[in-house]
């Protein structure tokens, strides 16, 4: 039987399921995306509560600007994690604390998922070959090579708070990546977090007096997380170093996206990419970013661990994703659920991140391997030794890891991303072809899962 016919009978059970059943599917989908979407704003400072809700709305959004074709869960993205924590840094400088900060962080995501829409425009009026001509995997690889790096000091700094636990939350992903089955296989990260935080829990390493406190219904959204918060600090260097600084990220999230739809469309054998378009399901990611960070939530991304259960069911009906983005709103009212994320120790957070983190960069090098990035050429060679000297050396060699400019601060990063577009546009050379290589034009995930599907 072929994708296609494999795909419609799919559709056709998950129909004839009935309700019951089908909650069940959407609660398993809610499950499979839980762990590594409340990670991000444990590590970040976001409310987690505002994560879920806009997680759920982000994706109903999603679906309703494709057509309600593409089965895509919207759940927290890695890849803007550095951004957060740099902007935070950068906010000592200016005497604001880390919750002043996050707003202007979170504007500068919503900036960058702005720039969905300037692509999906790009795409529709010149085509994919020639606006990813300015996007190659030297310039890409390299970029989200650092992204990992720049994180890595962080979760070693979590780990050290007690490494018996951090290696809990290691040796539990490992197993369960490697060796596990099923959905063991497919939710390393929340599995990873449950025994971490279980054995911490065991040994009295949790404080749980938020919890008790915590009410039991809520409403989800903090005035003082959205970005009206800025009007109290009103620091416009600050916002403008924070645009300059996490736009750029949207370069390798952007091409995450491409890689998801494309393990979408082969794992239910529908070409997504066509109908409802790339072009779409851009702008529905974009937006769905967009809002959720004016709201105080992390940026929004299609999820592996999603299309991994979607393999797993053989059920590909879009209903079943909407039921889960349902699932994920109605805990967002729950603030005590929030305060028992909230509580998860750091040195839980720094084992998961430091595999998490690892894998970021491990991402970078398989985007330029499977891309056959020609190294024996002086001018790739260039561009990337620059853009991972200056992403990480300026973060690491310099205060606050950024360079003040006078009227404003660019991280890191930054730096390095807008210093390889720039030299990738100028140096001759350029033998990168978007589209003639599909596996090598996909090879961007941020997720633990490694169970995609992407020829």
């Amino acid at each position: 039987m072929s994708k296609t016919q494999n795909s419609s009978q799919a559709v056709y059970d998950a129909r004839t399921l009935g309700k019951p059943k089908m909650l069940v599917l959407g609660l398993q989908h809610m499950f499979a995306m839980f762990g590594a979407t409340v990670l991000v704003p444990a590590i970040t400072g976001l409310p987690v509560s505002t994560t879920l809700l806009f997680a759920g709305l982000g994706t109903l959004l999603f679906h309703l600007l494709t057509k309600m074709k593409v089965p895509a869960f919207l759940g927290s993205s890695f890849a803007f994690i550095g951004g957060y924590l740099s902007i935070v840094e950068m906010g000592k400088s200016y005497d604001l604390t880390a919750s002043q900060s996050l707003p202007y962080a979170c504007i500068g995501v919503a900036c960058a998922g702005f720039l969905y829409f300037i692509l999906a425009g790009l795409f529709k009026a010149f085509g994919a070959k020639k606006v990813m001509k300015f996007f190659p995997p030297v310039v890409t690889g390299p970029i989200i090579i650092c992204i990992g790096l720049i994180l890595s000091g962080s979760a070693i700094s979590n780990c050290q708070s007690n490494w018996w636990i951090a290696l809990a939350a290691i040796v539990s992903i490992i197993i369960c990546n490697i060796w596990g089955r099923g959905m063991i296989k497919i939710v390393p990260i929340l599995i990873g977090v449950l025994v971490s935080y279980v054995l911490a829990a065991c040994f009295g390493l949790v404080d749980f007096s938020a919890v008790k406190d915590a009410a039991w219904i809520g409403l989800p959204i903090y005035k003082d997380s959205t970005a009206i918060a800025i009007a109290d600090t009103r620091n416009w260097e600050m916002l403008t170093t924070a645009i300059i600084t996490i736009m750029p990220i949207a370069l390798a999230t952007m091409i995450e996206h491409i890689g998801d739809m494309c393990a979408i469309s082969s794992t239910t054998g529908k070409n997504y990419l066509q109908d409802p378009g790339l072009h779409r399901t851009l702008i529905g990611d974009g937006l769905a970013t967009a809002i959720a960070s004016l709201f105080g939530a992390p940026a929004n991304t299609t999820y592996g661990e999603n299309t991994g259960v979607l393999n797993l069911t053989k059920v590909y009906d879009p209903r079943v994703i909407r039921i889960a983005a349902i699932f994920a709103i109605l805990f967002s009212f729950c603030p005590k659920f929030a305060a028992v994320v909230s509580a998860m120790p750091a040195a839980t957070i720094g084992g998961v991140s430091l595999i998490l983190y690892g894998m970021i960069s491990a991402v970078g090098v398989r985007n330029v391997v499977e891309n056959n990035v020609d190294f024996s050429s002086s001018r790739n060679v260039i561009i990337a030794a620059i853009i991972l000297v200056l992403g990480i050396g300026i973060n690491y060699g310099v205060e606050g890891g950024s360079i003040d400019l006078g009227f404003t601060k660019l991280s890191a990063l930054a730096i390095a991303a807008l210093v390889g577009i720039i030299l990738n546009a100028i140096l001759p050379g350029k033998d990168y072809e978007f589209g003639k290589d599909p596996k090598g034009d996909t090879a961007v995930n941020f997720d633990a899962n490694t169970n995609r599907v992407t020829e």
